[in-house]
């Protein structure tokens, strides 16, 4: 199979070794030559150390050539530059051509997730997604990893898993889309709490309060936007949850430490040197979470954090002192 990764970042990058060690051609397109001499030259990523890209595989600045008569195009820029990539791309994709959206985000204006956005840009593509606990930083070292694909068909959703399916990437398919996009991208946000959790000092405790609370809002949202509890219990949910929060590979988790210590957000991002997805999910989690009337104190608290001026310290304090209620209201005592 010819498949094209469209991004050249670690996530693109341990995507596209993988499907090589799949026996797929495989072609990472980057909108920077110097990038994608880099890569040419040293067959190496800078920011996945230990992995090795293989030979076999190329790389391209030319994104028509990038696109044309590939069977597989994956997504993989991140979350703020979806839209003007795939605006970029539509008219070089085919009618029925399949792209998988790996990027976990919400746009802040519109409130549609990555598949919305691709699908009003690009209307004659299959989209499908990708999501999971699932560091870039293991899956191109094949360290085992589980992960969920979703689709409008289960065609297309069998594509997708038989493409990256291996003994080191099992691939399980769903075709709740927006409960995985909205799982993905909001548990960004929960992490960035869990890291602030950990920058100022607070235990296993704290964590797996954060952990548990984060899930419920989650699935209060995504519930009440359409989606099956039962996504927010897999992979795409608390699985992608547990990992972000508790891994130093969660861009999220180490720049809410940062945050925790101190540091602006501005400057927590510029440290951890990459793009902090829960940073530019917040305003959007809140967002929906006012549409849809869902109570997201959590999200709140964070929002208030980066935007507002409140310190971490004092955002944990005010979650502790909210009025006492019951854990599950779908779990109400006999009168």
């Amino acid at each position: 199979m010819k498949a094209s990764i469209i991004g050249a970042g670690t996530w693109g990058t341990a995507l596209g070794i993988l499907l090589a060690h799949n026996g797929h051609e495989v072609t990472i397109w980057s909108k920077f030559q110097q990038e994608v001499d880099a890569l040419q030259e040293t067959h190496r990523h800078k920011n996945l150390p230990g992995a090795v890209i293989p030979e076999s595989m190329c790389f391209s600045s030319d994104l028509e050539a990038a696109l044309k008569d590939q069977e597989l195009v994956v997504l993989a820029v991140p979350s703020i530059f979806v839209r003007a990539t795939a605006h970029e791309m539509k008219p070089y994709v085919g009618e029925g051509q399949v792209i998988v959206s790996v990027a976990k985000g919400i746009e802040e204006g519109t409130l549609y997730t990555m598949s919305d956005i691709i699908e009003e840009e690009i209307p004659q593509a299959d989209v499908a997604v990708l999501s999971g606990p699932s560091h870039a930083e293991e899956v191109s070292r094949f360290i085992p990893t589980t992960i969920v694909t979703g689709a409008h068909t289960e065609k297309t959703a069998l594509f997708v898993q038989n493409a990256f399916m291996c003994d080191c990437f099992r691939v399980y398919i769903n075709p709740d889309i927006k409960g995985i996009e909205i799982g993905g991208a909001t548990k960004n946000v929960i992490a960035l709490a869990a890291g602030m959790a950990d920058g100022l000092g607070y235990g296993d405790n704290t964590k797996a309060a954060l952990i548990t609370r984060g899930i419920a809002e989650i699935e209060r949202l995504g519930v009440k936007m359409g989606c099956r509890m039962e996504t927010f219990n897999g992979l795409s949910g608390i699985g992608d949850l547990i990992v972000t929060c508790a891994s130093m590979h969660s861009r999220n988790r180490r720049a809410g430490i940062l945050m925790g210590e101190g540091r602006s957000y501005e400057e927590a991002m510029q440290e951890v040197g990459q793009t902090v997805e829960g940073v530019y999910a917040a305003k959007a989690a809140r967002a929906l979470a006012e549409k849809y009337e869902v109570s997201m104190p959590i999200v709140e608290g964070i929002n208030q954090i980066l935007f507002e001026g409140k310190s971490a310290r004092e955002a944990v304090r005010d979650l502790m002192l909210r009025d006492r209620t019951i854990e599950n209201v779908n779990v109400p005592f006999d009168k």
